[in-house]
């Protein structure tokens, strides 16, 4: 048997091939289930995010080609269309590929944690869909423990890489409380998204989304129990905010000195923190100059990412060290288990003996003999039951001068 990981990312597929292979959630269960009837695939799973879809198996074989006929069938496509953006591993590459995408070393972002609780999810999709056996369990499980040495072992995960994260931890540092603050968000692309993210998870009071077209701010403002305005109502929504995060394509500047200055007035000179991620920029410089503003730039939070950028690396280095460990220590349980049906079998024949023997014990108690003497028996008669054919084999071994099968007893009862 085999483990296999196949699949393609954000390195290796432009979106237009991962758009094709990706697997929503509502369609996993069923898809799952069809994908475990391929020929020899006994155990299978699925991780499907923007940046990647994967497919986790254990099979009779490495080879994944009807594996890839499958994607191919499933979502009408021809191989040859997606086949040149695949990656595959086998069995120790496939452990040591699971971990890193597990730990963050092969996303986009180095050792973002968002992939984790990505992963968590395909296995309980997969264990709900009843697709999971003892080895993909066994290998999740052991995942989820690497994952969690790796952050607590390293610093992998403990800075931040983005400008939106970055801004939300500067915010942090200057207000004791961010449930009592609220946030205006200026622009509804990626960063003023990914900082509205960021903001809510760490249970922001309250934010505002300005956009030039209303329903994109709306749509934004919804997924974050927010409000939605249009650019040309700041001046009277602008006093309301403790933290502004600007990121807008405009080619002129959206807050000006004298509009600021308005508004720190009418909080009765509240401190403002700002953060202005547009290039060229949404907020005039000379806000700076103004008492009671806190203004950065993107520049000033890039420093900022360059170092931790520079950290996550030393940290990933770290990381990798871990991962090499925790894969031998899976493969040591993956070996091990061609000795369990051995073990299984000389439990019970152990077993048998015992009953028997114990039968026959209680038969002659009776009987009326006495306890000693039925304990004397049965501790006698058990030991030679159990020790009969292991001493009839070693002799045999050594009538046929069979030395390794004596070596390999001493080592196994641990003789000296």
């Amino acid at each position: 048997m085999t483990l296999i990981a196949l699949g393609i990312n954000y390195n290796t597929a432009p979106v237009s091939i991962r758009e094709r292979l990706a697997f929503p959630a509502d369609i996993l269960d069923n898809t799952l289930k069809n994908l475990r009837t391929v020929r020899d695939i006994s155990e299978a799973a699925i991780l499907s995010t923007c940046n990647r879809t994967e497919f986790y198996c254990h099979a009779e074989s490495g080879d994944a080609a009807a594996l890839i006929d499958w994607i191919a069938d499933t979502k009408q496509i021809q191989p040859t269309e997606f086949s040149p953006f695949l990656y595959s591993y086998t069995d120790q590459q496939s452990i040591r590929h699971m971990f890193r995408v597990a730990c963050g070393l092969d996303s986009m972002i180095l050792g973002e944690p968002q992939i984790l609780g990505q992963m968590k999810t395909a296995y309980h999709a997969a264990y709900q869909a009843g697709t999971l056996g003892k080895n993909l369990s066994k290998l999740f499980q052991h995942t989820f423990s690497a994952a969690k040495k790796v952050r607590t072992d390293t610093a992998i995960g403990s800075s931040p890489v983005s400008v939106a994260f970055a801004a939300v931890q500067l915010a942090q540092q200057i207000f004791d409380k961010l449930s009592e603050q609220t946030a205006l968000l200026i622009g509804a692309g990626e960063t003023i998204e990914l900082t509205a993210r960021h903001l809510f998870q760490h249970g922001i009071g309250r934010i505002i989304i300005a956009n030039r077209t209303y329903d994109k701010a709306h749509a934004l403002a919804r997924q974050f129990n927010g409000y939605a305005i249009t650019l040309s109502e700041l001046p009277n929504h602008l006093a309301e905010a403790d933290i502004v995060v600007s990121s807008t394509a405009s080619t002129l500047p959206i807050l000006g000195k004298g509009g600021v200055e308005s508004a720190i007035r009418k909080r009765k000179h509240k401190p403002m923190f700002m953060v202005d991620l547009a290039v060229p920029r949404d907020i005039e410089p000379e806000v700076e100059q103004l008492r009671d503003i806190y203004l950065y730039t993107v520049d000033d939070l890039q420093n900022t990412i360059d170092q931790n950028m520079d950290s996550r690396r030393r940290a990933a280095e770290q990381a990798e060290e871990i991962i090499d460990a925790q894969v031998q220590h899976f493969l040591a349980w993956l070996r091990s288990q061609g000795a369990q049906e051995t073990i299984r079998d000389f439990r019970n024949q152990a077993m048998l003996t015992r009953d028997e023997v114990l039968q026959k014990a209680l038969a002659q108690l009776g009987h009326g003999a006495t306890a000693e003497d039925i304990v004397q028996w049965l501790a006698h008669t058990l030991t030679n039951k159990l020790l009969h054919t292991p001493c009839a084999q070693l002799r045999e071994a050594g009538a046929n001068e069979r030395h390794d099968l004596i070596a390999a007893s001493r080592e196994l009862f641990k003789l000296r």
